[in-house]
């Protein structure tokens, strides 16, 4: 595979990862009866926007159309997400435990797109780095809002 296609599937797949969290959240934020945890759940979707927008504006560097859809284990995530608030309710914790879960899933992606041998412009390794901070922000956040509910 040549090294141009390698990176387009490597921000493939980190556009896809973004757009799973940006449905988990979306789920989330619909399940709880909270504001201040709705507003958070919110900040989390426009935080993946954003990202998801750079990242397709890379795609596009590369003569790429951007990418709209998910992961299909995202799609199951999701799927058993909703299951899981149908029959354990909406109780925060359980819901922090599952965007917890989301937020671990993302990290991983973005560590295995940084220690790739996937050959990327400095620039585009720079966005990377700096959106897997904000989304390691993210995760500390949800994983502190969860152990104070416990």
């Amino acid at each position: 595979m040549l090294q141009e296609d390698k990176l387009v599937t490597l921000l493939s797949d980190l556009i896809k990862i973004n757009n799973d969290r940006i449905e988990g959240y979306k789920i989330a934020k619909d399940a709880s009866d909270d504001a201040d945890v709705k507003a958070l759940f919110q900040h989390m979707i426009n935080d993946s926007v954003k990202f998801v927008e750079a990242l397709n504006q890379q795609l596009a560097a590369q003569g790429v159309d951007g990418i709209t859809a998910g992961t299909i284990s995202g799609k199951i995530y999701r799927t058993w997400m909703s299951v899981k608030t149908i029959f354990t309710g909406t109780d925060r914790y359980s819901l922090f435990s599952s965007c917890e879960y989301g937020e671990d899933a993302v990290q991983r992606a973005y560590a295995d797109a940084l220690s790739s041998d996937v050959t990327m412009p400095y620039s585009v390794r720079e966005m990377i780095a700096s959106q897997r901070a904000w989304l390691k922000e993210a995760h500390d956040t949800i994983k502190s809002y969860r152990d104070v509910v416990s």
